[in-house]
């Protein structure tokens, strides 16, 4: 069962993500008065914490370099409270998915993998995971489309909560995250340096400490351990998101699979 987590979470993610991707969202930020890009992006995915200092934004983000957090909080509360962030996250959603489902977006798929979705997101324990029990705080949108990305946006959390967890469990800080994930395929070193913040100078003293640990060669490509580390964390990652799928049984699960996939397919991502 531990796969179907990783396997649930390709298409919601695909649904959530388009929060990141997509200009309606970030037109929604400009217009409460947000500036840039990056401070959109940190206001909004915080914003169910209520103003908390950046401290606790950057504990909960985890990869993301301090001082990319700090150029966006705690300024962004001076010129729009987290409740008009959160309303502004919504509308820019909901006008991105009504462009991108089209004709999908009345159809019974989007109200059944919402209801399916909601029930298996909004009774999970939030212990342990802050940035989860921050967004399953907020009022559940009715409409269905909606509901599922909120639903998609819980799960997203929730695994990623987890996923925090496996990293400390494996003691791999948050710039050795990176490296490794770039070291065994993942996004390449030029895409994680760019989006999360980190000099050449931080990540090359990472990954030197990566090598003593025997988890890197000279080249910045993981060994067999290194490979063997990063799949314990992927493994208890999954294990950790099972929460969900648990609720729902393996029948609706699999289910949710079917009804997510074919949204990912009309979304095209």
């Amino acid at each position: 069962m531990p796969a179907i987590a990783r396997a649930l979470w390709e298409p919601l993610e695909a649904c959530h993500s388009l929060v990141y991707l997509e200009p309606e969202p970030r037109e929604e930020y400009k217009a409460i008065g947000l500036r840039g890009a990056w401070m959109g992006y940190v206001a909004s995915r915080s914003a169910a914490l209520g103003p908390v200092p950046p401290e606790v934004v950057i504990a909960s983000f985890y990869g993301f370099h301090r001082d990319l957090v700090r150029r966006a909080l705690p300024d962004a509360w001076t010129y729009a409270s987290p409740e008009d962030v959160l309303a502004a996250r919504l509308r820019g959603i909901d006008r991105t998915l009504r462009r991108r489902l089209g004709g999908l977006i009345a159809s019974p798929a989007i109200t059944q993998a919402a209801t399916l979705t909601r029930e298996a997101m909004s009774t999970c324990p939030p212990n342990g995971r802050l940035l989860f029990a921050g967004h399953v705080s907020q009022a559940w949108p009715e409409e269905p489309h909606l509901s599922l990305w909120h639903g998609a946006t819980l799960f997203r959390e929730f695994r990623g909560d987890g996923h925090v967890a496996a990293l400390l469990t494996a003691g791999v800080g948050p710039c050795e995250s990176l490296v490794l994930h770039a070291a065994t395929g993942g996004l390449p070193r030029e895409w994680l340096q760019a989006n999360r913040g980190w000099s050449d100078e931080e990540w090359d003293a990472t990954a030197e400490g990566l090598r003593s640990r025997g988890w890197i060669d000279i080249d910045g490509v993981a060994t067999q351990s290194g490979r063997a580390a990063r799949g314990e964390i992927e493994e208890l990652t999954d294990r950790l998101s099972m929460d969900p799928w648990r609720i729902l049984g393996e029948e609706r699960t699999a289910k949710l699979l079917d009804l997510a996939g074919r949204v990912r397919a009309e979304i095209g991502t």
